[in-house]
């Protein structure tokens, strides 16, 4: 049977591949700028732009009437920051090291270490983002109630698997159609601009409408998200596993397309793309 040495190989390699998604998840926060600190900063000030973008458009279209009874920005934040970790889950994923990437040719990089460090370094980026927001807004504004924050937590984490989901399938896709691939990530963010429903509620949209969003994982998890951070909102419209339920569907169906592309990769696909 299985003897304790093997066990041990085995604990030390995916001690060893979690070390690696580690270092690469640190070598991609870095990649938009040589200091750390200042890339850092860069992202954390994308989000705080469009966050501000939208809250200027929210309330000079009057559409403040239409929000939930409670703090505008914790709305706002409740829609735009689940969004923009998804889709910049996906594009960071589907973007990552590919099989004929030069970093591919060392020997311990693969394509889990590239994804892993991709999402992971993601994640970092946007939950220290929303900390900071909060944190000025909290300190200098007003301060910050949210009803259930580890559950509106929980929904950021189910943005950002489902965008890692998709973003498997992107990268799977990507060596054989890669205009295809990109194409199709623009298109999906682009289209969430509007089917992620981060600008109305789940509850106020009549029945005719609402199948034209119930396929969107981040539909139900921005109102879930809503759910938990308002105490007077009851989601009526969306599940809250269904997220989840999507996200490990998609990425049995992208880990399977990975798998055959890997083994199937060659050095001459670099050169036709």
């Amino acid at each position: 049977m299985f003897s304790p040495s093997t066990s041990r190989s085995f604990w030390w390699r995916l001690w060893h591949t979690l070390e690696l998604i580690f270092t690469q998840s640190v070598r991609n926060v870095r990649k938009s700028h040589g200091n750390a600190i200042i890339g850092l900063l860069l992202n954390i000030a994308q989000t705080m732009i469009l966050v501000g973008v939208f809250l200027l458009i929210f309330v000079f279209a009057g559409a403040r009437g239409a929000a939930i009874r409670g703090d505008t920005l914790i709305y706002l934040m409740s829609g735009v920051v689940l969004f923009m970790a998804h889709i910049k889950t996906l594009s960071a994923v589907a973007t990552a090291e590919g099989p004929n990437s030069a970093m591919m040719k060392h020997r311990p990089m693969n394509p889990i270490v590239a994804i892993g460090g991709a999402a992971l370094a993601e994640l970092y980026i946007q939950v220290l983002s929303v900390a900071v927001i909060l944190f000025l807004y909290h300190t200098i504004w007003t301060p910050v109630e949210i009803d259930k924050p580890f559950g509106a937590f929980a929904m950021l984490l189910s943005v950002w698997f489902s965008g890692l989901a998709i973003g498997i399938v992107m990268y799977a896709l990507k060596p054989w159609f890669p205009s295809a691939a990109k194409l199709l990530t623009t298109l999906i963010s682009r289209l969430n601009m509007v089917a992620s429903g981060k600008f109305f509620l789940a509850n106020t949209l009549p029945s005719s409408v609402l199948p034209y969003f119930l396929w969107n994982p981040l539909f139900h998890a921005i109102d879930q998200a809503r759910g938990f951070a308002f105490i007077n909102y009851n989601p009526m419209n969306t599940w809250l596993y269904y997220p989840l339920i999507f996200s490990l569907c998609v990425i049995i169906v992208g880990m399977l397309g990975e798998f055959y592309t890997r083994n199937r990769a060659s050095l001459s696909w670099a050169a036709r793309q």
